[in-house]
């Protein structure tokens, strides 16, 4: 009899299968079980009874074989524990099955699709107590973040060029405003920020310190007169964060606003999950 429980996740799925096949003790080696694997995918001949195509091999990735499946776990916190940011990644878990040829003909009678996948590129079994795991997965692409710098002027000319028509903003018309200008010290207080975000894995204005920017500015050396704040978290550029916050009314009415004067701008990246987070904090001092 066999039982099967998915947990559906961003991006990534959770396959436990429970199989009563007979236990047997030879060909044990997850290294075997990888390259059994990849010899499917190189000549898979048929899937779930139909022709299938020849996929490029998976790599095999330690920090992926560190990872244990179990029933109703969720797979993401699993990777960033191992150290490994995905953008795609599922899992397969086989109990009562110790052979690895074993365990390949229940993969390829039950998850064949999965096996075959071309969202992934990368592989990770172990033996566990009762059977056998395994993570598919896709890295995250290596980014190319541009220099804080260049992402300063990025932003400043996106928002200048914003800021010079006018504007509806939801419900609200703008007329169009004077260009801001860079400030080092609001730059400081947008990165702080990013960076806390980042680091402590949240996203809101209030930092978990309580602080609010009105503080973050003042403890950059900023003295504000007028203040807002723009956060943004998933983009991979500086153009797609002006974009998503001109497209957000609140967000669009900050950058709009003929008060604020000045502009910092920050990003920092969460280091187990890949993920950008942005800042941007506008003002006129006193």
């Amino acid at each position: 009899m066999r039982s099967h429980l998915r947990n559906v996740l961003p991006l990534a799925a959770v396959f436990v299968a429970t199989c009563a096949a007979p236990a047997a003790h030879a060909s044990q080696s997850p290294r075997e079980l990888v390259s059994l694997i990849n010899a499917y995918r190189a000549a898979p001949g048929t899937c779930a009874g139909r022709p299938a195509a020849p996929v490029a091999p998976l790599d095999a990735a330690p920090a992926l074989s560190g990872i244990r499946i179990g029933a109703g776990m969720f797979l993401e916190p699993a990777l960033e524990q191992a150290g490994y940011p995905a953008d795609h990644a599922e899992a397969m878990s086989i109990t009562n099955v110790s052979d690895a040829s074993d365990a390949m003909r229940t993969l390829r009678e039950h998850y064949c699709t999965q096996l075959l996948s071309t969202d992934v590129s990368a592989i990770g079994a172990v033996r566990s107590a009762a059977g056998w795991d395994i993570v598919l997965a896709r890295p995250h692409p290596e980014r190319r973040l541009p220099a804080p710098g260049d992402v300063a002027d990025e932003v400043l000319a996106a928002v200048n060029a914003a800021r010079a028509q006018p504007r509806n903003c939801g419900s609200r018309h703008f007329a169009a405003a004077p260009p801001l200008r860079l400030s080092r010290q609001l730059d400081a207080a947008a990165v702080n920020h990013s960076t806390d975000m980042a680091e402590l894995r949240y996203f809101s204005h209030q930092a978990k310190d309580g602080s609010v920017v009105g503080d973050r500015a003042i403890q950059a050396g900023y003295r504000w007169r007028a203040i807002g704040e723009n956060i943004a978290s998933g983009q991979e550029s500086a153009r797609a964060a002006v974009d998503g916050w001109l497209d957000s009314p609140g967000h669009c009415e900050n950058i709009m606003n003929a008060a604020f004067t000045e502009m910092g701008i920050g990003y920092a990246v969460n280091p187990e999950r890949g993920r950008v987070y942005w800042t941007q904090v506008l003002a006129s001092a006193r």
